[in-house]
């Protein structure tokens, strides 16, 4: 693999044989962790997913008519 210039961070293209094992796609999020000297891993973030799952297992509802506004949730 190489390493690449993008914007101001550095990039990896992930080969598709790797591509193909994780079932990635666009936009998906991974997580790497170090695997030794000049190794890494590469899985799946599993953390949304959990939360998600977890806030479902709470069983918990919004109250009726709840509406989310972004606008008015980052107002200063």
């Amino acid at each position: 693999m190489q390493v690449s210039k993008w914007g101001n961070s550095l990039a990896v293209r992930l080969p598709a044989v790797v591509v193909e094992a994780l079932e990635l796609k666009a936009g998906d999020q991974i997580e790497v962790r170090i695997a030794g000297a000049r190794q890494f891993e590469i899985a799946h973030d599993r953390s949304r997913e959990k939360a998600i799952m977890r806030l479902r297992r709470l069983r918990w509802r919004l109250p009726d008519g709840f509406a989310f506004d972004r606008a008015e949730a980052n107002e200063r």
